[in-house]
């Protein structure tokens, strides 16, 4: 065809056929369709009578692909890109043809498709972490739940025996709702060096409370220790008393014990509670 023309990449060297009204569309900006340089095709332009032209050397120092045939098929139109420059394609067999160029930065935008697959695996990964996170708290707070929530006790029971945990009873830290109501140390009439410590536990709270352990600490004349001894809840609760369900809401606990003190002189006592 008389308007038809020919442009050459400066990068690799591979010749395009154009046309005039291809290239004012885009006042000459073109793309080539094989290394994707973005090159004036208007001071490119060649002649394919130029033996010199076509044996042009890459930038790279690699000889460009050889020159297609222009003589076959017909060149379609150019349809205008939205980025100020048109694509040059070279197929294998046919005449070279000229295609819609992409957006000015040159990377597609990502598709709808991809947005939502990204959407849903963070919303996925956040609703899996909060799961995480709940599941996590419920396990550390299960003595406080089946304590305020007694419904839920028979599913954590059942939970515990596969998961090999337990649930016990709250503990009175700071013995807000734990106190010791009466205390009383008194020498065994009936055996020589033999002490009775009797004692009343009271729980003022609304639920159940874990047994304290007892520390007993035996003093003399100048209030000194002279023994002391820590009594966990297994050596003065008796044996009927149920330590897992710990005292009973409004509830108080009688302790009485014997202590052999045969070996010691004493004069006082002291009695407290704690947590170990």
């Amino acid at each position: 065809m008389p308007d038809e023309k020919y442009t050459s990449c400066p990068t690799c060297a591979t010749v395009f056929r154009v046309t005039p009204a291809q290239l004012a569309v885009r006042a000459g900006q073109v793309r080539c369709g094989q290394c994707k340089t973005v090159f004036d095709g208007v001071a490119q332009e060649v002649s394919l009578s130029s033996p010199d032209r076509l044996g042009a050397v890459a930038p790279d120092g690699a000889v460009g692909p050889p020159t297609l045939s222009v003589s076959e098929g017909p060149t379609p139109d150019p349809v205008p890109g939205a980025s100020g420059e048109i694509a040059l394609s070279a197929p294998a067999s046919s005449g070279i043809e000229l295609a819609a160029a992409p957006p000015t930065d040159r990377f597609a935008p990502p598709s709808t498709t991809s947005r939502r697959a990204r959407i849903a695996f963070y919303v996925a990964a956040i609703v899996t972490l909060l799961v995480l996170v709940a599941a996590q708290a419920t396990y550390h707070f299960r003595d406080s739940i089946v304590t305020f929530w007694p419904g839920t006790r028979p599913a954590f029971e059942r939970f515990c025996e596969s998961a090999g945990c337990a649930i016990r009873p709250l503990r009175d830290a700071a013995m807000s709702h734990l106190s010791i109501e009466a205390s009383d140390l008194q020498a065994d009439p009936a055996h020589r060096g033999l002490l009775i410590l009797t004692a009343t536990l009271r729980n003022r709270a609304t639920w159940s409370l874990a047994y304290p352990h007892l520390e007993l600490t035996l003093t003399d004349a100048q209030d000194r220790v002279v023994v002391r001894r820590a009594l966990a809840p297994a050596d003065y609760a008796g044996g009927s008393a149920d330590l897992q369900k710990g005292i009973a809401p409004n509830a108080e606990v009688a302790v009485k014990i014997f202590i052999d003190a045969s070996a010691t002189t004493q004069a006082g006592y002291r009695l407290y509670m704690f947590y170990p």
